[in-house]
């Protein structure tokens, strides 16, 4: 989706929204992945409507990974759902990482990304 005429500072910190889950899934194991774009979204909800948009996205795409992740924890601790557990892991991973540099690229072109898979919480 074009049209916004996003702003060089804009684009950068769209693209930092796209990255950011990807540091945090790193760090926290892919439990903190939608703070980040939470906190940027909080920061820019009344300034540009391209960050703006941009940060809802990565925070929706971030929590439906997060619950994902929630998924695969109860899955490993049922001996029987032990392969399952993997499976969404490891998709999890793959997809997280797919879509959130598809995203930063898009940015990057001052273009807004939208994930095929989330859960629309903010807007």
């Amino acid at each position: 989706m074009q049209g916004y005429g996003a702003a060089p500072q804009d684009r950068t910190m769209a693209v930092v929204t796209h990255v950011i889950p990807l540091v945090a899934m790193f760090i926290s194991v892919g439990w903190l992945g939608f703070v980040g774009p939470l906190v940027i979204w909080f920061i820019y909800r009344q300034g540009s409507p391209f960050v703006r948009r941009t940060a809802a996205g990565a925070f929706n795409f971030s929590v439906t990974v997060w619950l994902v992740n929630l998924a695969a924890w109860i899955s490993l601790f049922t001996i029987i759902l032990i392969p399952l557990a993997i499976l969404l892991w490891i998709a999890a991973f793959v997809l997280a990482i797919i879509f959130h540099i598809s995203g930063a690229i898009k940015a990057n072109r001052g273009e807004l990304y939208v994930y095929p898979m989330q859960f629309p919480i903010l807007r």
